[in-house]
C-alpha cells in the first residue's frame, strides 16, 4: 500500500515558509543574543579594601564597574549584564564565582585598585594600569597583589573549609594555580590586551602590562575572566582622579571600548555576523574637566579616612573667578607651547619611522639545533607597530605567535648567564619579564 501524499494549497505552502522563515530568524537572533557578561566589582560591605586618603576600594570599583554596566546595556543590546553586586555588601569570592556561573557567563571582569604596602619607598608616586590573567606569578610584586586580593576569604567564618584548605597568606598553597591549566587563558589574554590598551590610549593610565597571577576568583570562574587594576590609590594624585566623575567616566569608557572590540571578535570566531555597537564617544555622559562636585566639596564615606575640608559656594567662585582672570594670558602663551610642542611631535615622529624593528630571520639549517636563550618581555592580541611605545625605547624586537598570540622579545645569547644580563636591564622596564628558550626558530620553553 502506498504512502498517502500529503498535498498544501498555496496559501499553505506560503504559510509553511513564512513560519519556517520566522522560527528560523528567532534562533538567529536567540544565538545573538545569548552573551552573559559577568562584572564584578571587587570589595564591598565590610570589606573597603585598599583605602586613600579622599576614598576606598570598594567605592571606585562599585562606581566604575556600574558605568561600565550601564554602557554595555546601552550600546550593545545583544548582551546581557550580571553583576556580582550593584550595591555596597560583602559579597565573599565563592559567591562571586558561583553567581558568573550560575549565569553561564561568556565573560567573567573582575574590577579592583592597586596599592602598595605603606613601608614602599615609591608610595606615593606609583602608577599605572594592570590586567591580570589567571597563571603563574613570574614576579614577586604579581604575587603580593594575589595574596592581598585573595585575603578577603579571611573574612569569612571557617574560611579554611570553604576553599578547601587555600590560604591566601602561603606561598604553597599558591601551586594550585601554577599546575591549573586554565582553557580560556587565550581568550582571556586576548580580552587583557585590549583593555590595557584602552586604559593606557583613552584613559591615560601608565602603561604597567597584562600579568599573570593566582587570584582564587579567576581560578575558580569557568569562562575567560581578568581581573584589572585600574591604577593606585595610594598615590594622592592618581587618587584624585580616581575619584573624580571624569576619572571614572574614562576608566569605564576604555573598558567598555576593549569589551566591543573582544566581542566583535568573540561573535566571528562563533560564526555570527557582529552587530555594531554605540562607541564611548556615541553613548556620551562624558563630563568636563574639573573634578568632581563630591571630590571637591568633600565626600562622605561611610568608611575610615573621610574627606574633612569642604569647600563653600564662595570659596568654589572665588577660584573659578581667579581662573577667568589668567585666561587671557594663556592664550598668549597657547600659541608659543603649540608651536614648540608640534616641533617635539614631529621629530619625535620622524624617529619612530627611522626605527626599525628587527625580525628573527629563519635560521639556517646548522641553526635548527642551536639554543638561544631570549627574553620576553610583552604578551599582545595584536601586532604592535615598528617602533611602538609598547616597546619603551627597546630595540630590535623580535616576536614569535602562540596560540594567535604575539609574544614579544628582546635579546639573544648563547648561555644562560648572558640572558640573565639582559633580563637585568629589561627588568627596568618590564617587571614580568622572563628568560625564554629557543631551539633555532622554536620556542622549547
Amino acid at each position: 500500500m502506498s504512502a498517502p501524499i500529503l498535498r498544501l494549497t498555496a496559501a499553505a505552502r506560503g504559510w509553511l515558509v513564512a513560519l519556517t522563515a520566522f522560527a528560523l530568524g528567532c534562533l538567529a537572533a536567540s544565538a545573538a543574543a545569548t552573551f552573559t557578561l559577568v562584572i564584578d566589582p571587587g570589595h564591598g560591605g565590610k570589606d573597603y579594601g585598599a583605602i586613600g586618603q579622599l576614598t576606598n576600594e570598594k567605592t571606585i570599583n562599585l562606581n566604575v564597574a556600574k558605568l561600565f554596566g550601564e554602557k554595555v546595556k546601552k550600546g550593545m543590546k545583544d548582551v546581557k549584564v550580571v553583576y556580582t553586586r550593584d550595591t555596597d555588601r560583602f559579597i565573599s569570592l565563592k559567591d562571586r564565582a558561583d553567581i558568573a556561573n550560575r549565569a553561564h557567563g561568556d565573560l567573567f571582569v573582575s574590577i579592583h585598585v592597586n596599592s602598595v604596602d605603606k613601608k614602599a619607598k615609591n608610595r606615593t608616586t606609583v602608577k599605572g594600569a594592570s590586567v591580570y590573567t589567571l597563571g603563574l606569578h613570574k614576579s614577586d610584586a604579581n604575587l603580593e597583589v594575589a595574596k592581598r586580593e585573595n585575603s578577603v576569604i579571611t573574612l569569612e567564618s571557617d574560611y579554611s573549609t570553604a576553599y578547601q584548605g587555600f590560604d591566601p597568606t602561603s606561598t604553597e598553597s599558591y601551586i594550585m594555580f601554577e599546575i591549573s591549566q586554565n582553557k580560556h587563558m587565550e581568550q582571556s589574554v586576548a580580552f587583557a590586551s585590549e583593555v590595557e590598551n584602552q586604559l593606557t590610549s583613552k584613559a591615560g593610565r601608565a602603561d604597567k602590562g597584562v600579568r599573570q597571577a593566582g587570584f582564587w576568583v579567576l581560578w575558580a570562574t569557568s569562562m575567560p575572566s581578568v581581573l584589572i587594576e585600574l591604577d593606585f590609590i595610594c598615590n594622592p594624585d592618581v587618587e584624585k582622579f580616581l575619584n573624580s566623575k571624569k576619572g571614572q567616566e574614562k576608566l569605564a569608557n576604555g573598558i567598555y571600548d576593549a569589551f566591543c572590540s573582544y566581542k566583535a571578535s568573540y561573535d566571528r570566531s562563533i560564526g555570527v555576523t557582529p552587530t555594531k555597537p554605540l562607541s564611548s564617544a556615541e553613548i556620551g555622559d562624558d563630563p568636563a574637566e574639573e573634578t568632581s562636585a563630591d571630590a571637591l566639596e568633600g565626600q562622605h564615606l561611610d568608611g575610615p579616612h573621610q574627606a574633612t575640608e569642604v569647600t563653600s559656594a564662595d570659596a568654589l567662585e572665588t577660584r573659578r573667578s581667579t581662573a577667568q582672570s589668567g585666561d587671557d594670558q594663556q592664550v598668549k602663551d597657547s600659541s608659543k607651547d603649540k608651536k614648540k610642542k608640534d616641533k617635539k611631535k614631529q621629530a619625535k615622529e620622524e624617529k619612530a619611522k627611522q626605527e626599525q624593528v628587527k625580525e628573527v630571520p629563519a635560521p639556517t639549517t646548522a641553526d635548527k639545533d642551536v639554543t638561544l636563550y631570549k627574553v620576553q618581555f610583552l604578551t599582545s592580541n595584536r601586532l604592535y607597530e615598528k617602533g611602538s611605545r609598547q616597546f619603551k625605547g627597546l630595540y630590535p624586537v623580535s616576536y614569535y605567535i602562540d596560540k594567535g598570540v604575539y609574544k614579544y622579545t628582546y635579546g639573544e645569547a648563547r648561555t644562560w648567564k648572558e640572558a640573565e644580563k639582559i633580563l637585568r636591564k629589561i627588568k627596568e622596564k618590564f617587571p614580568d619579564a622572563f628568560i625564554t628558550t629557543f631551539r633555532g626558530d622554536k620556542r622549547v620553553k
